[in-house]
């Protein structure tokens, strides 16, 4: 059983969404399982601690998840063009899977929400992409042979997927549900071919 970490951070519930989307499209592969997991808030108080549990939504991930997983889908909302902070603070306490080798040759996915239209999903998914390309991971991004990556009025890219969320309360279109679909079935696929 291939095991896919969707990991991601979200602020208003946009990201979350579309993780839920990238998970189904997972198990959709057989023999892959998904393991959801979220990162907890960052604070500009030095004393402030989250709590071990979050009040919902899924456990807080662990590094040993992520070197146990045999590829990974990596979510955010975006801030001014870039992943968010909590996202970010994670992958920097990753460098002795980075020293070990451990994520080389894994596959991996990246997705967004954005607020707007022009609002830098394509620069966020490339800022999550970086420390995972240095880490020695293999990128799968959404082809245009995902037809709605061709006709979407909203979220979608060829380098992940994404939502625009416009507000807080913007459900995901029927295209941003099957491009996140197809993205989490992909790196579930290409996960299985590479597994030794």
């Amino acid at each position: 059983m291939s095991r896919i970490l969707v990991l991601y951070y979200s602020r208003h519930g946009s990201t979350a969404a579309l993780a839920r989307q990238v998970v189904r499209g997972v198990e959709s592969v057989d023999g892959c399982e998904a393991l959801l997991r979220t990162v907890p808030p960052v604070s500009t108080v030095c004393e402030a601690v989250a709590d071990d549990v979050p009040a919902d939504g899924p456990p807080y991930v662990e590094v040993d998840e992520l070197a146990a997983c045999d590829g990974l889908v990596l979510g955010s909302p975006t801030r001014f063009g870039n992943m968010a902070a909590p996202l970010k603070y994670f992958l920097d306490g990753t460098s002795g899977l980075w020293l070990s080798g451990g994520l080389v040759d894994r596959p991996f996915g990246v997705f967004t929400s954005t607020a707007s239209m022009h609002g830098g999903q394509e620069t966020t998914l490339l800022s999550m992409a970086l420390p995972l390309l240095h880490h020695g991971m293999l990128w799968v991004g959404v082809p245009y042979t995902e037809q709605d990556l061709a006709t979407t009025r909203s979220g979608g890219t060829p380098y992940g997927a994404s939502h625009l969320a416009a507000d807080e309360r913007a459900p995901l279109t029927a295209e941003e549900q099957r491009i996140g679909r197809a993205l989490g079935a992909r790196v579930a696929r290409l996960a299985r071919r590479l597994d030794p």
